[in-house]
């Protein structure tokens, strides 16, 4: 499609017009994902699980792809050995940091005794494992903890807050989701001591854990651009530490990402805690650490962030609405305030909770937006719109970006720029992207 095709509008709208682009990401998925699992499980530690062994299951509560699958696939793993697996929650502060909200967490996702076929044993009682030499004390989950063995199982990839060689995976499932409440927040409060890098601490806990309780393996996931599953290994314990790092850089390579590096606006339709533990990944949006705006060597730059709802999983909590500059009142009154309140208190980054200001439907959120706008034209706005910074395989772009995207191989160009149309409350008529 040629940049002749787009026909300056004759409309009078302030606003700019927009047009669909798919970004051709490559695709990495695992076609038989029991497959995958069962082999890596033959070429781990887990084959040393003896008849009779209790073997406790750790799974969070992120939107892990295909979760429901590889937690029961490790599950018969287990329980083909003679093992007597028992699934235990490992994620913290999460669901209002109660047994029964982090066992409801983990049913939404169809991880329940009766798809897994075993018990699922949630308590947030832990034990206290020893004090590192700074003084934090390393706490641990007492169902995991009486366990002959524990595996834990979760996707590996660039954390929202924490930086370095350990961001989101196996190592911060054993300190924080393991940790439950008390450990959780004991973590946060250090955090900012060590610049929120886990290996400054990851460490001397991490050994510190192992020597405690029999961590055999952990089930390191990695996804692509599209959420598809694209690889899952079997990590013995003690590789934990050197392994974990490079299968980070693995998911950064394969992660989606906005098509520009800068935007006055970005439009966001949805956040949640199944798409990033702050709602929206600040791996995309640029934000990682500070909530208002982009670090200088920090990309994308996004000048201003529009919220428009929570998802329906996400069940109130609304960490991360405080990174937004502008939300719609149905997202703001969707927030559960008591959920939210505890996860961004207890995760020690409290203005992730913060109420951005608020209007009631998307044109005059859009209003604001233009009416602080320098910009003499409106083709000269830069926005883009998403769903949410997990699905970013097909977003909507500004006619700003037009010419830029008629140039890349790697955009496809799915219609014309036209015009934003909204119904009678004010808010978006239509997507323009599929």
């Amino acid at each position: 499609m040629s940049s002749e095709r787009a026909v300056k509008s004759l409309d009078k709208s302030p606003y700019p017009e927009f047009f669909p682009v798919r970004q051709n990401f490559q695709q990495h998925a695992i076609v038989d994902i029991p497959a995958a699992v069962g082999s890596t499980v033959q070429q781990s530690p887990l084959t040393q699980i003896q008849s009779g062994q209790r073997v406790a299951i750790a799974v969070g509560s992120r939107g892990i792809a295909n979760l429901k699958t590889i937690v029961a696939c490790v599950v018969e793993q287990v329980r083909d050995r003679g093992g007597r697996p028992v699934i235990v929650p490992a994620m913290g502060s999460h669901g209002g940091a109660t047994a029964e909200g982090q066992a409801a967490v983990l049913a939404s996702y169809g991880v329940t005794p009766e798809h897994m076929g075993c018990p699922v044993e949630a308590s947030m009682d832990t034990v206290l494992i020893g004090t590192t030499a700074d003084g934090v004390d390393v706490h641990f989950d007492r169902v995991a903890s009486e366990a002959d063995h524990v595996v834990v199982v979760n996707r590996i990839k660039p954390h929202t807050r924490l930086a370095g060689m350990y961001e989101s995976g196996l190592i911060k499932m054993l300190m924080i989701g393991l940790g439950k409440h008390r450990g959780a927040y004991l973590y946060h409060q250090v955090f900012p001591n060590y610049d929120h890098r886990l290996e400054l601490l990851a460490p001397e806990i991490v050994s510190m854990i192992v020597e405690s309780v029999s961590i055999i393996a952990g089930i390191a996931i990695v996804e692509d651009a599209f959420e598809n599953t694209s690889h899952v290994e079997a990590v013995a314990s003690p590789d934990f530490l050197t392994r974990e790092p490079e299968l980070l850089e693995l998911a950064r390579s394969r992660m989606p990402r906005l098509p520009f590096d800068h935007a006055d606006l970005l439009i966001v339709d949805q956040i949640g805690k199944e798409i990033s533990g702050c709602g929206m990944d600040t791996n995309v949006i640029g934000r990682k650490t500070n909530d208002r705006s982009a670090a200088p060597d920090e990309f994308p730059k996004i000048r201003q962030i529009y919220v428009r709802s929570l998802t329906e999983k996400t069940a109130g909590n609304g960490c991360g609405v405080g990174i937004a500059d502008y939300g719609h009142r149905r997202m703001v009154n969707a927030i559960n305030e008591e959920v939210t309140r505890i996860n961004c208190v207890t995760s020690a980054h409290v203005t992730a909770g913060a109420i951005p200001i608020t209007f009631d439907s998307d044109r005059d959120v859009l209003d604001a937006v233009v009416s602080q706008t320098q910009a003499a034209r409106r083709s000269d706005l830069n926005w883009l719109w998403i769903r949410d910074t997990l699905q970013l395989s097909e977003i909507a772009c500004s006619r700003s970006y037009w010419e830029a995207a008629c140039q890349r191989s790697d955009l496809e160009l799915l219609g014309e720029p036209a015009p934003l149309r909204f119904d009678n409350s004010g808010d978006f008529a239509t997507h323009l992207f599929s």
